[in-house]
């Protein structure tokens, strides 16, 4: 399967399974695709309003936690 076929699908699942966020890749001078990138756009799910890591996994990870974050500052 295409790389960016892949990348469509992960993007696809990651603002499925993280609603509050408006997420992307971002794209390089070069035209390549760099950082996947999450804005917050609800604050009842995360607390930093901006995340940016190299792989998809490593956002879904920080994700994970900002909701976490998220739930304990609400308690």
């Amino acid at each position: 399967m295409d790389t960016r076929v892949r990348d469509e699908q992960e993007l696809g699942r990651l603002r499925d399974d993280f609603r509050g966020w408006r997420i992307w890749r971002a794209v390089k001078q070069d035209g390549r695709l760099g950082e996947w990138v999450a804005s917050l756009h609800d604050p009842r799910v995360g607390v930093e309003p901006t995340l940016m890591f190299p792989t998809a996994s490593l956002l879904r990870q920080a994700l994970v936690r900002q909701a976490e974050r998220a739930q304990v500052r609400s308690v």
